[in-house]
């Protein structure tokens, strides 16, 4: 049986589904370290890690350079060993410039006192989710969101475990190859995961363009009957959480509610194989496997990289670009983040960096909606993107919040699937920022008013006391 969702589209030809043929079968090449890194204090959602070392400090590779800035926050660590040069703000894959640490490689990666192997059977839950937290891990499949927290907010409430190994998205198989050449490493962070979470069921899901990881992944699972291989049908968005959990559960995650709320809880790949690695050898984050391809780039690769690592150093390991490129996306072509520099690091989001040419340009001038539907059969979340988009050009932001525009993921189906070309997805978050600056400012409003009203009833009160001694 293959498992698969109502929507969704079909990117790529016959012969090359998910135009992943330059890099499927690419065995993952590391990438010697730079002369330096830079790492952002922001490379997750939720508040900023504080720096913990300044300029001219002696760094080890694996040693806490940044803690936690919050609970929902990570901790930075050295990806290389050397000396700080630098902690200033440096130009981010957001586009803005964030406080970084810079750190001048010595070459000689020496290992931090605290990077030692755990022993998982012999630590408690919340030792386990502590050495999670400590180690920095987040959503590697490019949510960025901490771990710790995840887990935290699924123990007691989640019965399912499952691993996103689908790789939807166009042009990106880092995943695949971790999936083919490391699977112990996916496998093992699964039981653990279901082992702290109390999950009675682990799932990997994996679409069928990648069966060549099936026999291993089977052989590794055999002995666990909580673990399962769930083949999914080859579309996308199907590593999209909810699409997930609806193809391999049935459930349907609840409008404006999370996928524990459903009974789940959905890890990426390599998240589940960095759970491992820090038990295992104790590292912290320090590196990420990165697909480099589009039709710019001479050598599409599967690099795995430091942390840290310059754009501009992943493209001289590819042997550089054919012709001067037309778009620089860090991620993949349909949620990836456009970029307009390559002077910006690799973090822990980063799965893929793709550069295109001029003449896969497909943009039309003044583009208008011809009512044809498309957009709607394809949309995995069951919305209107055709009047999405009419009232958020109208400004009619309630009219937007009625047909779904909160519950739009921006996987960008509809866009693709769009005769006119029209920017559907660009529409959509510029809305979306738009209803919730609207949300934030009704709030303010009304705490405002709460503060004045509760300080206008304490000053009558202590007027009546003052009334009565008298």
């Amino acid at each position: 049986m293959v498992y698969t969702f109502r929507g969704g589209i079909h990117p790529g030809t016959h012969a090359d589904p998910g135009y992943k043929a330059a890099t499927n079968t690419k065995p993952i090449e590391a990438m010697p370290t730079p002369e330096q890194v830079i790492l952002p204090v922001s490379m997750h959602i939720g508040a900023p890690a504080k720096p913990i070392v300044k300029k001219g400090d002696i760094v080890d590779m694996g040693q806490m350079i940044a803690e936690a800035g919050g609970f929902v926050s990570a901790p930075v660590h050295a990806t290389v060993s050397g000396k700080v040069i630098a902690v200033e703000p440096r130009l981010h894959p957001n586009g803005s410039k964030v406080m970084s640490i810079v750190i001048e490689n010595d070459g000689e990666d020496r290992l931090h006192e605290s990077v030692h192997p755990y022993d998982f059977e012999a630590m408690s839950n919340d030792e386990r989710i502590e050495t999670i937290r400590s180690a920095g891990i987040v959503g590697h499949g490019g949510a960025t969101f901490p771990t710790h927290v995840k887990i935290k907010g699924a123990v007691g409430c989640v019965d399912t475990v499952l691993i996103n190994a689908a790789e939807c998205e166009p042009y990106i198989t880092s995943d695949h190859r971790l999936l083919l050449e490391r699977p112990e490493e996916v496998v093992n962070g699964l039981k653990m995961l279901c082992d702290i979470i109390g999950a009675a069921s682990g799932i990997i899901g994996i679409e069928v363009n990648k069966q060549d990881t099936f026999a291993k992944i089977e052989e590794l699972i055999k002995d666990d009957p909580r673990l399962h291989l769930y083949p999914l049908k080859c579309k996308y968005p199907q590593g999209a959480e909810k699409q997930l959990i609806n193809a391999c559960t049935g459930r349907e995650v609840p409008s404006g509610k999370l996928p524990a709320d459903a009974g789940c809880a959905v890890f990426n790949v390599d998240t589940a194989g960095a759970i491992y690695r820090r038990f295992h050898t104790g590292m912290p984050v320090v590196r990420r496997i990165v697909t480099v391809s589009g039709s710019a780039v001479v050598n599409p690769k599967n690099l795995e990289v430091r942390i840290g690592t310059p754009v501009e150093k992943l493209i001289d390991a590819c042997d550089g670009l054919k012709a001067a490129p037309n778009k620089l996306l860090m991620g993949g072509p349909m949620m990836g983040v456009a970029q307009f520099s390559l002077d910006i690091p690799i973090f822990k989001g980063t799965n893929a960096f793709l550069v295109f040419c001029e003449d896969e340009d497909k943009r039309v001038p003044d583009p208008q909606c011809i009512r044809c539907g498309k957009c709607i059969e394809a949309c995995p979340m069951h919305l209107l993107p055709i009047y999405m988009n009419v009232y958020g050009r109208a400004n009619d932001l309630e009219e937007s919040v009625n047909c779904g525009a909160m519950d739009c993921i921006e996987c960008g189906s509809c866009a693709y699937v769009c005769p006119a070309r029209i920017p559907l997805v660009a529409q959509f978050r510029l809305t979306k920022s738009k209803i919730q600056a609207q949300r934030m400012a009704e709030k303010a409003k009304a705490d405002a008013e709460k503060a004045k009203a509760e300080a206008e009833a304490a000053e009558k009160a202590e007027k009546a006391v003052t009334l009565d001694k008298k």
